[in-house]
C-alpha cells in the first residue's frame, strides 16, 4: 500500500487521512476506520530531509492479495516476536474485507508474511555462481487502485445495441463519428454536468488525433511484490491504451502485455478526454499476440461517460508497404501526440529470445515497422486519416545480452495489426460461448483461443530450396504470396502440448488441409476453422519436409483461455505457481510427472536460507510426488513447524538437486492466491499456520 504510494522506507509517517499520527495506536485507529479502497491523503517525512513534509494519496488495498494488517510484539522469554490482529473485526476495514470474500481466513490469524523484508529475487544459477540473482526493482511504486462496482444489466439488450454499432465494413463502430469534429474542437453534450471540464482539443491538431484523442487512455500498472508471477520483470508500469468499446455498463481498453503484463495487477486509468481517474480489472491476456483487454466501470466516470468515446477498429483492408498512417499517443502529462508515418513494412516476423528469468514474450505473429516514431518508450496507436484505427502500436519487452554472462532488459515498439483485437471484442460483445466470467457484476462468457502450441519463424524461399524442397513447393508457397516468399520452420514445441510428440526442430510447414501455409495468419485461420466446424475434433492435418522428406501429420491443438496464472502457493517464502507458457517454450518439463514451478524468493525466507531458488521445478517433497499444486498443497499442509523437509527438484537445465530445509510456520505460514472468474476475486487461504498467542 505504501511502496503503490512511493512512500520510501524508514519515512517517518505525520498524518494519514487528516489525522495528526504519533504511534502505532494512532495509524490502527486511522486505517480501522477506512474502508478498502478509499483514496486518502498520506504526510511524511524522510529522515535525511526532515524538514520538509511531503505528500502523497494512498490507496487502501482493495483486493484481497495481502492478509489483514497484524501488530507484533516481541516476547522477551522466548525471544520470539509474536502477532495478534492489529484491527477490530467490526471495523470498516475488515468488514469491507470480509464482505469481498478476499480472505478464506480471517479468523485464523497468522503472521503477516509480507511485512518483513520482500526483497523479492529471480534467480538463475549457473556453473560457476550458484547463488547469482537478479533483484527485481522495488522503489518508486505507484499508487493504483483495482476495485468494480457491478451494475445490473440485460444480456441480451446489451447485445442487441452492440450488434447494431457493427458496421458494414467490418469496423467495431464508436459512439461518436467524424460529425463531432467540426472547427478543430469536440463538441459534448451541453446538458451533461460538468462537461466544461472535458478537454478541447488545440486547432492546429490533425484530425485523425481531434477524432481519437478521446479513446486514448493512460495506463499506470502495479504488480504486488508478493504475487509477481509469470517472471514479470518489475512492479510498475506505464503505457497508452485505446477504448475499444464504451457502453452505459461495459467499458474495454486495449494495451500492449508491456504494460498490462499479468492479471494479478492493480490498474488505474486517466482519461486523456476527461480528468478523472478510475481503476480497471485485466479481462483478458491473448497467449499469443501482444495485447490484453481491460475493463473499467463507466458509472464511475460520472460525467466524463458522456464524452469518452471508443475508437472506430479498421481491420480491413490490411495495411501494405508505402501506406500513410497517423502515430497518435499520450504524453505522461496526457497530452495528445500524433505525425504521420509511412509503413515501411507491414509483415515483420518478431523473433524475441528467451529472457534469463522466462516472462511473456510474444511468438507466432507479425508486426508493422514505421520509417518514423516517437521513440522505444512511446505507445499508442496507428490510424488511417479518418481517425479509424488500424494498429496498436505497442511495446515488446526483450533482453539484450552481452557477452556470456551480463544480460540487460530492454523494449521496443511496434505495431500489432487491429484485426486480432478486433476478433477477440467481437467474441466478446457477442457473446461467444465459452466460460463465464463477471465483469461489473454481470456474467459474460469469454472467449478461447484455439492454438498450435509450436514457435515457428520464418525461413525464405531461397534457403528452404537449398535444404531441399522440391521446385514444386517453392513455387506454390511463391504464388501463395508473391510479397512474403517464405516456409514457417519450427524453433520448438511448447512442453506438454499436444504437437510435442509430433513436430521436430527444423520442421517446414507447407499446408495444412492441403492449404498452403505461408504466414502465421494462415495457422490462425486454420486453428479457428477447427471452432467453427461442428464435427471438428480439433486437430490439423498438416504437411511438412523433414530431413529431405514430406510428411502428412495429423496434429491436435490446445485451447488456452485468456485469464493468465490465477493460482499461486507461498511456501517457506517461495512463490509456487504452475509452469507458465514461457517456461514451457523451452521445451522441457521434468519427466517426473512435470512438478510445480519456482517462480520469486523471498529475502531472509527458509528457502533463501537453504538455498531453494527460482527457476526450478519442484518434484517430490519428503519423497512424494508433486506433479501439480493441488497434489503440492496435499503434502505440504501435513508439515509441521521447525520440521526438516526434503526436497528434490530439477532446475531448467535439467539437473536434479536434493536439499533439506526447515519450515517456519511462525514467520512464513503456508498460503494460497487463486483467482474466481465467476467472482472476479482473488482469494486468499491460509493452508498451515502457527495458530497467535498472545503478546
Amino acid at each position: 500500500m505504501l511502496s503503490r504510494a512511493s512512500v520510501p522506507r524508514h519515512s517517518i509517517i505525520k498524518k494519514f487521512a487528516g489525522e495528526d499520527i504519533e504511534n502505532l495506536d494512532d495509524l490502527i485507529a486511522v486505517i480501522s476506520k477506512l474502508s478498502r479502497g478509499a483514496r486518502v491523503p498520506l504526510e511524511y517525512v524522510k529522515y535525511t530531509d526532515r524538514y520538509r513534509n511531503k505528500s502523497v494519496l494512498v490507496t487502501i488495498d482493495q483486493h484481497g492479495w495481502y492478509a489483514p494488517p497484524q501488530l507484533y510484539t516481541r516476547n522477551d522469554a522466548t525471544g520470539l516476536w509474536n502477532a495478534k490482529l492489529a484491527i477490530p473485526l467490526e471495523s470498516p476495514f475488515v468488514v469491507s474485507h470480509r464482505a469481498g470474500h478476499m480472505d478464506a481466513n480471517l479468523n485464523s490469524v497468522s503472521p503477516l508474511t509480507e511485512s518483513s523484508p520482500m526483497d523479492l529475487k529471480c534467480q538463475h544459477e549457473s556453473e560457476n555462481t550458484a547463488d547469482g540473482c537478479v533483484k527485481m526493482q522495488t522503489d518508486e511504486e505507484i499508487a493504483v487502485d483495482g476495485s468494480h462496482s457491478g451494475e445490473d444489466s440485460i444480456i441480451e439488450k446489451k447485445r442487441r445495441r452492440v450488434d447494431e454499432e457493427i458496421a458494414a465494413e467490418g469496423t467495431i463502430s464508436s459512439f461518436g463519428d467524424l460529425d463531432d469534429i467540426k472547427d478543430g474542437a469536440l463538441r459534448h453534450p451541453s446538458s451533461v454536468e460538468g462537461s466544461d471540464l472535458a478537454r478541447t482539443i488545440s486547432s492546429n491538431a490533425s484530425l485523425a488525433e481531434q477524432v481519437i484523442e478521446p479513446a486514448l487512455v493512460m495506463f499506470e500498472v502495479h504488480v504486488p511484490p508478493i504475487c509477481m508471477l509469470d517472471g514479470v520483470h518489475s512492479q510498475h508500469f506505464f503505457g497508452t491504451g485505446v477504448i475499444i468499446y464504451h457502453s452505459d455498463c461495459l467499458g474495454l481498453v486495449a494495451v500492449d502485455r508491456n504494460t498490462v503484463a499479468v492479471s494479478i495487477s492493480d490498474i488505474m486509468l486517466s482519461f486523456a478526454a476527461y480528468p478523472i481517474e478510475i481503476p480497471a480489472e485485466v479481462v483478458f491476456l491473448h497467449p499469443v499476440h501482444n495485447f490484453a483487454l481491460v475493463a473499467y466501470d463507466p458509472s464511475a466516470l460520472g460525467a466524463g461517460a458522456s464524452v469518452i468515446r471508443a475508437a472506430k477498429l479498421l481491420p480491413e483492408p490490411a495495411l501494405r508497404r508505402g501506406d500513410s498512417v497517423y502515430l497518435v499517443g499520450l504524453s505522461r502529462s496526457l497530452q495528445a501526440t500524433s505525425r504521420k508515418s509511412t509503413i515501411t513494412n507491414p509483415c515483420t516476423a518478431v523473433n524475441i529470445g528467451s529472457a534469463d528469468c522466462p516472462r511473456y514474450r510474444a511468438i507466432n505473429m507479425e508486426v508493422i515497422e514505421l520509417d518514423t516514431d516517437f521513440g522505444s518508450s512511446f505507445s499508442g496507436i496507428l490510424t488511417d486519416e479518418q481517425g479509424r484505427v488500424q494498429a496498436l502500436w505497442a511495446s515488446f519487452s526483450t533482453q539484450l545480452k552481452y557477452g556470456c554472462s551480463s544480460s540487460e532488459d530492454h523494449q521496443f515498439v511496434r505495431g500489432i495489426p487491429i484485426y486480432a483485437i478486433s476478433q477477440v471484442l467481437e467474441k466478446i460483445i457477442s457473446g461467444t460461448p465459452g466460460p463465464f466470467r463477471l465483469i461489473n457484476g454481470i456474467r459474460r462468457p469469454m472467449p478461447l483461443v484455439r492454438l498450435l502450441e509450436v514457435e515457428l519463424y520464418p525461413t525464405l524461399l531461397s534457403k528452404a530450396r537449398s535444404y531441399g524442397l522440391s521446385d514444386n513447393w517453392v513455387q506454390a508457397l511463391a504464388k501463395k504470396d508473391p510479397v512474403r516468399r517464405q516456409v514457417l520452420r519450427v524453433k520448438g514445441c511448447l512442453a506438454g502440448s499436444k504437437a510435442e510428440k509430433l513436430l521436430e526442430q527444423g520442421d517446414m510447414i507447407l499446408a495444412i488441409n492441403k492449404e498452403p501455409i505461408t504466414c502465421f495468419l494462415d495457422i490462425e485461420n486454420a486453428c479457428q476453422k477447427l471452432d467453427q466446424s461442428i464435427d471438428s475434433d480439433g486437430v490439423l492435418n498438416m504437411t511438412i519436409f523433414r530431413q529431405g522428406k514430406e510428411i502428412d501429420l495429423i496434429v491436435g491443438t490446445d485451447v488456452r483461455d485468456g485469464n493468465g496464472s490465477t493460482r499461486m502457493v507461498n511456501w517457506c517464502g517461495s512463490i509456487i505457481q504452475d509452469p507458465h507458457s514461457a517456461v514451457r517454450a523451452l521445451g522441457f518439463l521434468p519427466k517426473e510427472g512435470h512438478g510445480v514451478y519456482v517462480a520469486r524468493w523471498c529475502h531472509g525466507s527458509p528457502v533463501h536460507r537453504y538455498g531453494l531458488y527460482a527457476l526450478q521445478w519442484i518434484v517430490e517433497v519428503n519423497g512424494q510426488p508433486t506433479p501439480d499444486l493441488e497434489s503440492f498443497i496435499e503434502v505440504v499442509k501435513g508439515l509441521e513447524d521447525r520440521e526438516f523437509v526434503r526436497v528434490k527438484t530439477v532446475h531448467l537445465n535439467g539437473k536434479p538437486r536434493v536439499l533439506t530445509l526447515k519450515q517456519d510456520l511462525h514467520y512464513w505460514p503456508t498460503w494460497e492466491l487463486t483467482f474466481e472468474p465467476e467472482t472476479d476475486t482473488w482469494k486468499r487461504r491460509t493452508i498451515k499456520a502457527l495458530q497467535p498467542t498472545g503478546a
